[in-house]
């Protein structure tokens, strides 16, 4: 069984006031070439398929007609929701669409069926775990305790009551804890929205969306396969690609990817006014991209940006790096903030404030109020 996993297409993105539609629209075009030079028989879309809960109509009818071009090169497509999107919009029609081969995840029920696909050597079920928060599951399952994100998806792989003798994947949209980030992607303070790799034991393959750089979490078969844009200066440097995954028979599977070649690339360049201007009408560097310069001029240029524009049209980002920006006074955060809870971070400010730590009843309203906190902001 040959798989295309995708993720993250954030179709109707904007960056730094750049509309991406374009760009996202040639991304697009090739990857409906590799669904068809590589014959595949799957192509998996790990979430986030739209910037926005409600997509523009141009990224809709981007989507749309990617997506007729891919149904008629392959028998099966799972999409499912991420954090992103909204689910209940993600869902509409999928009654009609199963009858193509084209799988939406419905909002979560608490009930996850799955998809059976045949090859040569028997069944593969596929599991659709759209994203999911702590009281999206709790809803169906009172009697059960769940306080993470690690209990929620425990909780929800649990109830789909896996044949581990049979081929399992999962397609879902979590951060598993270990992933290496980036800029563009949303976190919890603390990591709180952590899911520990250990809950996809029993799964063959777990197509995984959210994180933007294409990795294995622990194991070759625990796969965030990234984002195919760019879509921050933190990935400069990152190589995008689709995933393509090969399963054999049980435990016999290979991982390999397919480079993608942007429209415009994302670069980031130094060096002062005049060297700028000058290099890149000599070096003949490609000036199209989108690029974030920083100027080391001591006296900061007038209209810079409207005058590197001139070479440099797609200049998302201008900084300057200085004397007077060196020596600019900054706030200097704990160095330990990001690897501590919210809770961990105001129990720690309550105890300097008020010389006495939090009695258990302040402890138990605080954690229920930062939870309802949470929730509302995803």
């Amino acid at each position: 069984m040959k798989l295309i996993h995708l993720s993250d297409l954030h179709i109707g993105k904007r960056l730094n006031g750049f509309f991406l539609l374009e760009d996202q629209e040639h991304i697009l075009d090739q990857i409906t070439e590799i669904v068809k030079n590589q014959q595949a028989d799957a192509v998996i879309i790990a979430g986030d398929v739209y910037d926005k809960a409600v997509p523009s109509a141009e990224a809709v009818a981007l989507f749309d007609s990617f997506l007729s071009r891919i149904t008629s090169m392959c028998n099966d497509i799972f999409i499912i929701s991420g954090n992103h999107d909204s689910p209940e919009r993600i869902a509409f029609g999928s009654a009609i669409m199963e009858k193509s081969g084209v799988h939406f995840s419905p909002v979560y029920d608490g009930d996850i069926k799955p998809t059976v696909l045949t090859d040569s050597f028997g069944d593969i079920n596929v599991y659709m775990l759209p994203f999911v928060k702590p009281a999206n599951v709790r809803r169906f399952f009172p009697d059960i305790s769940i306080e993470s994100y690690t209990d929620a998806v425990c909780t929800a792989v649990d109830k789909m009551e896996i044949d581990v003798n049979k081929r399992n994947v999962l397609v879902t949209h979590q951060f598993v804890t270990g992933a290496s980030t980036c800029e563009s992607e949303e976190h919890s303070v603390g990591g709180t929205d952590n899911v520990d790799s250990d809950v996809f034991d029993c799964f063959d393959y777990v197509a995984l969306g959210h994180i933007h750089s294409p990795q294995n979490v622990g194991s070759e078969r625990i796969r965030y396969c990234g984002t195919p844009l760019k879509y921050s200066f933190s990935e400069c440097k990152h190589s995008k690609s689709v995933t393509f995954v090969e399963l054999n028979e049980k435990n016999d599977f290979t991982v390999s990817v397919i480079p993608l070649a942007p429209l415009h690339d994302m670069r980031e360049i130094k060096g002062s006014y005049d060297v700028l201007m000058l290099k890149a009408n000599y070096e003949g560097t490609d000036t199209n991209d989108y690029v974030h310069i920083t100027l080391t001029d001591e006296e900061d240029v007038p209209d810079a940006m409207t005058k590197l524009r001139t070479v440099y049209p797609n200049i998302m980002k201008l900084s300057y790096d200085n004397m007077r920006t060196r020596n600019s006074q900054q706030l200097e955060a704990d160095a330990d903030v990001s690897a501590k809870s919210p809770f961990e971070l105001f129990s720690e400010f309550y105890e300097k404030q008020n010389n006495s730590v939090l009695g258990e009843e302040q402890e138990k309203y605080v954690k229920n109020l930062i939870e309802s906190i949470w929730e509302g902001r995803k």
